[in-house]
């Protein structure tokens, strides 16, 4: 089964979930990796953010940027219980820094239903590249 949306399209893949994410720039590629991510995870509609944080995340290059940084948005939800909505700043330096102000909500079970239990974000097959129209990254998610 492969599921589409305009900003990201999930792939079968055994024992995990795979996903190609799509940005118009390389900040919005990051933004829409988190978005999907999230989506992928849980279903929150129309939440308004209570909650900001700060993420600083480094890599060795934007390949690892993205895992990590995904990562770090798998442990808001794991770790904090809080789920992403959106960013108020992300700013990416020299292909191997990121630092972003990030917009939540606290987790409610009554309020959201869990989609897919997501235990890591994995480095197999991933990949950061341009593409036509902006940027396009892959990632695979261990279930």
């Amino acid at each position: 089964m492969v599921t589409k949306s305009p900003d990201f399209q999930l792939l079968d893949h055994t024992a995990d979930l795979g996903m190609i994410v799509r940005g118009k720039d390389i900040e919005d590629l990051f933004i829409s990796g988190a978005k999907a991510l999230t989506q992928t995870m849980v279903r929150s509609e129309n939440q308004r953010p209570t909650r900001e944080t700060r993420i600083s995340v480094d890599g060795h290059d934007l390949t690892d940027l993205f895992i990590r940084w995904l990562g770090e948005i798998l442990y808001l939800f794991e770790g904090e219980g809080l789920i992403f909505c959106d960013t108020r700043e992300l700013k990416i330096s020299s292909s191997t820094s990121l630092q972003a102000i990030v917009l939540c909500v606290p987790f409610d079970p009554d309020k959201h239903e869990i989609v897919y239990e997501i235990k890591a974000v994995t480095y197999h097959q991933a990949s950061v590249n341009r593409a036509q129209g902006g940027w396009e990254a892959k990632v695979i998610f261990d279930l």
